[in-house]
């Protein structure tokens, strides 16, 4: 008896020793789990009805689609082009020309990045008798852009036009995400970060159409540019290598564009340019789309489908004219310098988003 009674002494003191320490040892739970569901999609392609079921030939559908608890999307149309993104919706043009099925899949993430996923299958029309697309970029793929599609110009120096920003790689400066490239200006320590991407060695073209559709910065000292320079620009220099500005806007103007070619003219041994402007409103506010179509006689500027400026750009208007040569893409926001011009003291960060660029042939 004696026995069992210290037994238990020793259970109780070894109990309250354990539970009266200095140190709060509770167990945290681990996160719930968080499951989405009630996935729902709806596509309509475009031009459809009683007459054309598959479409009016254009390709193009519309997404939309919504889940409980979802926090992010992966879209898969079929034709190896994938979308992620935090908004409900989307468009898609498809390009193989005829009458193709295509099948859609929908996934839905949670924070805890637990999916579930659904699927359409469409039949479309596709009857392109104009230009075929031959190289585009939707930004689909959340993150740092398509390295198949771009490289980067890095560092300071002024760039020939006195500009203060230095171009870096940085996702902080360059990243794609919701379906859309953004290209972030900051003010950092005592000077500026931007990003400058170009398609030199990746892709370059001789002709065609381009379209970009982009949002513009708004902020004072900004220099956005959507522009093309020859691709022998290594071997022969600017400006006899060619530059094609498809839009410029100037720091201290937000209320138009610039289209600009510029060139080396050898029959006056100068550089030589040719540049005009259009009013846009809502450029930082609103998407646009900036077009050029170049052929071997001239070039055409538009903004939204309107032209404001054409040129004739065949070689025997314009001595030794680069214009009849390959020339490749760069996207870029300067700080400050010649079109830039003083920046604001309160600037933080401003950007330009860009939803595509297509180019027809």
């Amino acid at each position: 008896m004696l026995k069992n009674k210290i037994y238990l002494l020793f259970i109780f003191l070894l109990t309250v020793s354990c539970s009266s320490g200095g140190s709060d040892d509770s167990i945290v739970a681990p996160p719930s789990d968080i499951m989405p569901s009630n996935l729902l999609i709806n596509i309509d392609i475009i031009g459809s009805d009683s007459n054309n079921l598959n479409g009016d030939g254009s390709g193009q559908i519309s997404v939309s689609f919504s889940a409980s608890n979802a926090t992010k999307y992966e879209v898969k149309f079929g034709d190896g082009n994938v979308l992620e993104t935090t908004t409900g919706s989307t468009t898609h043009i498809y390009s193989e020309n005829g009458l193709n099925i295509y099948k859609i899949e929908v996934f839905a993430y949670s924070s805890t990045n637990h999916s579930i996923g659904d699927f359409r299958t469409i039949s479309i029309q596709v009857s392109n008798t104009g230009p075929s697309l031959i190289w585009s970029d939707e930004f689909n793929i959340e993150g740092s852009p398509n390295a198949s599609n771009w490289t980067y110009d890095l560092g300071a120096g002024g760039w020939g036009n006195n500009e203060l920003q230095t171009y870096t790689n940085s996702l902080t400066n360059a990243r794609v995400e919701d379906g859309l490239l953004k290209i972030i200006a900051k003010a950092e320590g005592s000077g500026y970060t931007s990003s400058r991407l170009k398609s030199q060695g990746l892709f370059q073209f001789t002709y065609g159409r381009m379209d970009v559709r982009a949002k513009l910065p708004s902020s004072a000292g900004t220099w956005p540019a959507i522009w093309m320079l020859g691709a022998n620009f290594p071997s022969v220099g600017w400006p006899n290598c060619g530059e094609i500005d498809i839009m410029e806007q100037q720091g201290w103007e937000k209320n138009k564009v610039l289209g600009t070619c510029h060139w080396y003219n050898t029959s006056s041994s100068n550089y030589a340019g040719y540049g005009l402007e259009t009013t846009v409103n809502n450029a930082s506010s609103q998407f646009h789309i900036y077009s050029i179509e170049w052929d071997e006689n001239s070039i055409r500027i538009f903004l939204d489908d309107i032209q404001y400026f054409v040129m004739d750009s065949g070689s025997s208007s314009i001595a030794s004219s680069p214009f009849q040569n390959d020339f490749f893409i760069i996207l870029n926001i300067a700080m400050g310098g010649n079109l830039g011009g003083d920046i604001d003291s309160n600037f933080t960060e401003d950007n330009m988003e860009i939803d595509y660029i297509r180019v027809y042939q």
